[in-house]
Order: structure tokens, then C-alpha cells, then sequence
């Protein structure tokens, strides 16, 4: 019969006393839980709902809390206020379904069709997509990378994320929100969460920005 070497004997000798150990702790829960109910879980909290246009308003206040710009605008001045975030930038990259409507003349509009690599992606300074849905209450926008939001990719690469959203689009509670990306989730899509542009902080609370994502994130509500 094999024996295990005298450096590995006390080893599984521990191994083999944690095993134990964790089946005594689990037997005694078991044991505890027993026959007990299930205690109902609380009601979802609700807020008090509000008019569409406070939903807005809302919605900007929480976008400026999180250091992110905010415009509203009318449909026919999309072109205008993308320019405006823009500043000097003139290169950005765009959904292959976002719509030439919408975006500003003077600028270099790179498709990501076909794909492109995440170095080609590094090379140019902002995206501009769509969202699937914003909540008011939290300042969050959801992104489930379909149509005029594009992969993932495009939202985490370049440096500025500018996000046109419809002011349709913008529901007040979290779990609006989850409801409305819920066909997407049993889909298995993936879904990228925003609250302001990317950011971070050590031990020390030093906010540091641009660490997982765009460092820059502003955002367009469009009327209408």
C-alpha cells in the first residue's frame, strides 16, 4: 500500500479536520432550521410616484450628483448638443444602428462593423450610444448592448461616453428598471450598469477616475 510523504501526511490530516468541522456546523444548522416557517419578506419599498417631468428633473439632479454632464434637448438639436459635448474631439466611434440623424457633421464617425479590435477602440476618444433604460431615483443608466448601444466594448474603451437617452426612456424606481431589462437577462445578454462616469477610491477615500471604464460620461436626454 502507498503511503502519502511525511510533508503531505499533516496536510491532509488538516484538510480532512476541516471537512469534518464544516459537516458538524452544517448538520447543526439543518437541525435548527428544522420545521421553523419561512417569515414573509417585507413589502418592496415604494416611492411616491411621480409626474414624468419630475422624473426628469430627477434624473438630472442624480446625472450632476455623480460629476457627469447633462443636456436636454429637442429631437431636431441631437446633432447640435453631441457637438457641444464633443468639445475639440473630432473622432468618435459609433453603434453599427445608431442613427446618422443624430449624429454632427464635421466629425470622423467610425462604425464598429466590422468589429474592431480593442487597441482600435483604445485609439479613439469617445463613444456615443443609446441606453435600454435610466432610472430617475438612482441616476443609473442600463445598458443591454442591443441596436444603438452596441457591445460592450464601446462603452468601456474611449474615454468619453456620450449617452442619448429618451426622456421615454427614463422610469423612476431601480426595479422599473430591472422589469424593463428583464427579457434581456433570460436572454442571457450582458448588461452594463452606469452611475456617472468610471471611478474608484483606495483605503485612503482618494477618488480616482477612468479606472474600468470611460472617466467621462455625459449624458443627452432627448424630448419628444
Amino acid at each position: 500500500m502507498s503511503q502519502l510523504p511525511k510533508s503531505e501526511a499533516p496536510r491532509s490530516a488538516e484538510i480532512a479536520r476541516s471537512a469534518e468541522a464544516r459537516l458538524e456546523v452544517l448538520t447543526r444548522i439543518n437541525r435548527a432550521v428544522a420545521g421553523t416557517e419561512v417569515p414573509e419578506l417585507p413589502a418592496y419599498p415604494q416611492s411616491a410616484p411621480l409626474s414624468r417631468e419630475e422624473i426628469v428633473e430627477q434624473f438630472e439632479d442624480r446625472i450632476l450628483d455623480y460629476r457627469a454632464a447633462f443636456t436636454r434637448v429637442a429631437a431636431q438639436d441631437v446633432p447640435g448638443a453631441i457637438g457641444a459635448a464633443l468639445g475639440e474631439v473630432r473622432r468618435v466611434v459609433v453603434p453599427a444602428e445608431f442613427s446618422d440623424a443624430w449624429l454632427p457633421a464635421g466629425i470622423d464617425v467610425v462604425r464598429d462593423a466590422p468589429l474592431l479590435s480593442h487597441a482600435q477602440l483604445d485609439g479613439i476618444p469617445a463613444v456615443i450610444t443609446g441606453c435600454a433604460v435610466a432610472i430617475s431615483e438612482t441616476g443609473t443608466i442600463i445598458l443591454d448592448h442591443q441596436g444603438d448601444q452596441g457591445r460592450r466594448a464601446l462603452s468601456l474603451i474611449p474615454d468619453i461616453h456620450i449617452c442619448v437617452i429618451r426622456a421615454g426612456q427614463v422610469v423612476q424606481t431601480v426595479r422599473e428598471g430591472t422589469e424593463q431589462v428583464a427579457p434581456s437577462v433570460r436572454a442571457g445578454r450582458p448588461l452594463t450598469w452606469l452611475s456617472g462616469g468610471s471611478a474608484t477610491s483606495d483605503i485612503e477615500l482618494v477618488r480616482v477616475e477612468g479606472v474600468h471604464g470611460p472617466r467621462h460620461l455625459k449624458v443627452i436626454v432627448v424630448d419628444g
